[in-house]
Order: structure tokens, then C-alpha cells, then sequence
């Protein structure tokens, strides 16, 4: 992470994968990781990864049985909650690896974001024929699987989920677009001023989601999350820009942000 910050990228991501050691321990150095970051550069992580070993062909180390620090998963809450307050301006990532019902209590600790409908075999995103696709590892051969997957959820129903949970899904990419990335995402992020662009483009991306993508029913939700959050807004003239934004994309405009 040093050389990338010295050779000019502005936003890294650190983690550490669990299992190996003592969590408390990976706790600490993501910690301290952090800080260093903070000291040297001027720049936190943007973004910390929480995987835990899931079991993997060709690797007996991997077998929960072998596993030489297994995390439980009360611990393992525990962990996405005591980053979340050492870290509240950085992004909280969960994915595939955890089962469907512990992802969606995780949202509730601090996740911010979640993978859906991931593959994690050579191939896996290949449209043609089933014969590519990744299965759970107990009921297959050889799938060529980087590890097992715990959410075979589509994106869809993970979708549907966060909806239920009245979360907003978002898929944004204005910050990077605009530039506001490294230490200026930072300078935004910390007082906590980039909810002023992060809520908006947010729902921006989602209603291009309900529109182009989603099933009847969850969009028919969705549009019922977007009524109502538009009305939570406490600048009236930043209400009329969403609430206008989200009329184009409706008539069909695409890719507005702030």
C-alpha cells in the first residue's frame, strides 16, 4: 500500500483474510494499518475486506477442521462492528464467502458493501451453457473454485433484501469520476458532507436499476423506497434536484450525478 500511495493511487483498499492468526491480532494491525496510512500519506484506507478461509480444492489447510484460527461468527460481528467505530468514513466490504442470513444482520453492523451473484471459478461469468458455472464445493468435482461461496443469491433477491431492510442499493461511481478520491474523499467523507453527493447519486443509480433490471416486484418496492426517502431530504432546493433527476431517469436519461 506504500508503493501504490508513492506511485500516485490516490484510494486503496487493506484487510486481512481470517483464520491465520488470532482476529484480535488482524484487528489491531488493520488498526494500525490505517493509521499509518493516515500519518504517512494523509490518506486512510477507503475501503477494508473481511474475508474468513472458506475451503478451497486442492487445499486441506483450508477444511474447517484444519483451519488454525477459525472465527465464530458472534466474533466475527464483533469485528465488522469494532472497525466500523474506529473507522466510520471507510467502506465495510462482506462478500459471497458468508451465508446469506449472517450478510444481511452484517448490513446492520456497518457493512456498506456486499457482493452479489459472484463466481470465483475460471470462466464463471460465462453466458453459454451451465457447464462454467461454479456449484457449491461439497457437490461437485473439480470446479476450478478460487473458494466456496456461501450467498448463491442472485442480484436480484439480494436487491429485494436491502430494499426490505430500507436500505438504498447503491451503484455509484461519481466520486471516481468526478475525482473526489485519495485525501479530497477524505476531507468530504470524515464530517461526514459526502452524504451530500452519496445519498443522491445513490438513488439515482438505483432507480436506473429498477428501471433496466429489476423484477417486477422489486421494483414496485423500490420505487416505494424512493418516494419516501426523497421527502427526507432537509434542503428544499436539493429535494427538487433529486426529485427531478429521478423524473429524467424514469422518462429514460441515464448516467446523472452529482
Amino acid at each position: 500500500m506504500d508503493r501504490a500511495q508513492e506511485g500516485g493511487i490516490n484510494d486503496v483498499g487493506i484487510g486481512a483474510l481470517f483464520g491465520l492468526v488470532d482476529y484480535r491480532f488482524e484487528i489491531l494491525a488493520i488498526m494500525e494499518h490505517a493509521r499509518h496510512l493516515e500519518e504517512d500519506y494523509g490518506c486512510g484506507p477507503h475501503t477494508v475486506s473481511f474475508p474468513r478461509i472458506e475451503p478451497a480444492e486442492g487445499t486441506p489447510f483450508s477444511q474447517r477442521e484444519n483451519i488454525p484460527h477459525p472465527v465464530s461468527d458472534k466474533d466475527f460481528m464483533k469485528i465488522i462492528a469494532i472497525i466500523r467505530i474506529a473507522m466510520p468514513y471507510t467502506g465495510i466490504i462482506i462478500s459471497t464467502r458468508e451465508r446469506p442470513e449472517l450478510r444481511d444482520q452484517l448490513v446492520r453492523y456497518g457493512v456498506s458493501q456486499i457482493s452479489a451473484a459472484s463466481e470465483t471459478n475460471p470462466g464463471g461469468y460465462d453466458e453459454e451453457g451451465d457447464n462454467t458455472k461454479a456449484k457449491p464445493y461439497e457437490k461437485t468435482g473439480s470446479t476450478g473454485a478460487q473458494f466456496t461461496l456461501g450467498d448463491h443469491r442472485s442480484l436480484d433477491e439480494v436487491i429485494s433484501m436491502m430494499i426490505d431492510g430500507g436500505y438504498i442499493p447503491s451503484f455509484c461511481t461519481g466520486c471516481y469520476r468526478k475525482g473526489r478520491v485519495g485525501a479530497d474523499f477524505m476531507d468530504l467523507a470524515k464530517p461526514g458532507l459526502i452524504k451530500e453527493y452519496c445519498k443522491p447519486n445513490a438513488m439515482f443509480t438505483f432507480r436506473e436499476y429498477l428501471e433496466d433490471y429489476a423484477s417486477p416486484e422489486t421494483k414496485e418496492k423500490g420505487l416505494r423506497l424512493l418516494k419516501e426517502l426523497t421527502q427526507t431530504f432537509p434542503k428544499e432546493e436539493l429535494k427538487r434536484r433529486v426529485e427531478g433527476n429521478l423524473c429524467k431517469i424514469g422518462e429514460g436519461e441515464r448516467d446523472l450525478y452529482f
